[in-house]
């Protein structure tokens, strides 16, 4: 398959990425321009020291992966760096095929004093607002030859922070130390929640879910409950990072108490062996009952195969990955990038992995794009997703025929 499923195949067709952090997602020039220009120091000033110091082509673990936010979200607290930064990674989405995109991202790393969530947020859709303009004025879109381009945003709460992290969280820690039955972390979510919901109920911005992000280890799921019980009687959408570092009880805790719609890598979902809860005796029969409601009620599945690759040593290639295992359950699987700079990697990059090293026959392949579409938390009416998706089917349909002559 790897020699039909070719790469001006791959990048003709139309494409989504759904986990899709935006502070995680810079042009490496970008990101040294703008910490000269805000004086943050970097641990070099070259692209090559940069991929060489921090954003590597292999990390120890995910906790080190993380540090290159560090840098990513300094140069990230004002207005006008926010929408730059945004429009370039739309605009380098559509240069790529990528017709939608669900733009995740904290705004407390990144607000303070003069810079509110609603100001960060507003500043993200404006970049990404003015690429997509750009290329839905375009005469292959009102032609009908092209797809349109769309988004979504999703605002993230965090497992761990520390009050390093920001401003916002520096003042979290001091107000919650005068309230000692308050946790920080729960408290801190459940303030995400009520942001996600401020944006997308009263100010109406195109705010299309909620996220919960960052390292696994030592941070349930379960205690951000609260946060995701409001944003679901706030009717948002939740996707819930998990199965990441821990096997498929963090991931059912994910859909348990988070109410999850989608899950975000869900790498272990078939390692039974990784379940530590001793009251699951039946560790096996636990995974297979767990895959079948993921499959039965298309819980889409958020793949970031060169991310799962960088962050965790045993899965030494994309042969090892359980995508191919995801497939053959025929979940409902979209492939992702995850962090696009931290990564060093693209929508069809991702793509052209798993068909060169999983063998993917045009069948499994068609599921795997067509249900990035049909996962998305479209922020239109039901009936607008559906009309979108139906295009997306129509032009597939018409790519196939024109690169691959003779494919079902």
């Amino acid at each position: 398959m790897a020699t039909t499923l070719t790469p001006e195949f791959i990048r003709a067709i139309p494409k989504t990425d759904l986990h899709l952090h935006l502070d995680g997602s810079l042009r490496l020039p970008t990101l040294i321009e703008l910490a000269k220009q805000e004086k943050v120091e970097l641990p070099s000033n070259s692209e090559e020291g940069l991929r060489e110091r921090v954003f590597k082509d292999t990390y120890a673990n995910l906790p080190e992966y993380l540090q290159g936010f560090a840098y990513t979200c300094a140069v990230m607290q004002n207005a006008e760096n926010v929408e730059r930064i945004a429009y370039e990674l739309a605009f380098d989405n559509i240069e790529e095929g990528v017709r939608y995109i669900e733009v995740r991202f904290a705004p407390q790393l990144h607000m303070h004093e003069g810079f509110s969530a609603e100001q960060v947020v507003r500043a993200a859709c404006k970049g990404l607002d003015r690429a997509k303009r750009t290329h839905n004025q375009g005469e292959n879109v009102k032609n009908g030859e092209d797809i349109p381009f769309e988004f979504g945003i999703i605002v993230c709460a965090l497992r761990f922070i520390n009050p390093e992290f920001s401003h916002y969280y520096r003042r979290l820690f001091q107000v919650l130390s005068y309230s000692p039955d308050k946790s920080v972390q729960s408290t801190a979510s459940f303030e995400a929640a009520r942001i996600a919901d401020r944006l997308a109920n009263e100010a109406g911005l195109p705010v299309v879910g909620f996220d919960l992000a960052g390292a696994e280890a030592g941070f349930p799921a379960g205690d951000h409950r609260e946060a995701f019980r409001f944003a679901h009687r706030q009717f948002l959408k939740k996707t819930v990072h998990a199965g990441e570092a821990y096997g498929p009880e963090s991931i059912f805790q994910a859909l348990r108490d988070c109410y999850a719609n989608r899950i975000g890598h869900g790498t272990w979902l078939f390692a039974h062996e990784k379940i530590k809860d001793p009251s699951i005796v039946d560790r096996e029969g636990y995974t297979r009952k767990l895959v079948e409601y993921i499959a039965s009620e298309r819980i889409t599945i958020e793949v970031n195969l060169t991310s799962n690759l960088q962050t965790d040593p045993s899965i030494s290639s994309v042969a090892q990955h359980p995508l191919r295992q995801m497939l053959e359950h025929n979940l409902s699987v979209s492939i992702c990038t995850d962090n696009r700079l931290m990564s060093n990697t693209s929508v069809s990059r991702e793509m052209q992995l798993a068909v060169d090293e999983l063998d993917l026959t045009p069948y499994h392949f068609r599921n795997m794009v067509l249900a990035g579409f049909k996962g998305s938390f479209f922020p239109g009416t039901y009936n607008e997703k559906r009309a979108y998706v139906r295009q997306v089917q129509q032009q597939y349909k018409a790519l196939v025929a024109k690169h691959l002559p003779g494919q079902p």
